[in-house]
């Protein structure tokens, strides 16, 4: 159970890596020192940007509630 959710636990980290990554930068911060700045924003965000919002916000809970699941498992069994 616990290798289980260990298992889950990366991937679900490795995947709200890509995501985060893979999101527009808004301004400021690092997303203008590598050349996000740069462009103009067109308009409001996408249906692509929202749904990737959304993505994000999905696998951000998982892998919070696979923290929290990992971390009862392992002090009840250990």
């Amino acid at each position: 159970m616990v290798l289980g959710f260990s298992i889950a636990l990366i991937v679900f980290s490795l995947l709200l890596m890509l995501l985060v990554l893979m999101h527009k930068g808004k301004g400021g911060g690092l997303s203008d020192m590598f050349g996000g700045g740069m462009q103009s924003s067109v308009g409001g965000s996408s249906v692509a940007e929202r749904n990737l919002d959304r993505i994000t916000i999905v696998v951000g809970l998982l892998w919070f509630a696979c923290i929290i699941v990992l971390g009862i498992v392992m002090k009840t069994t250990g």
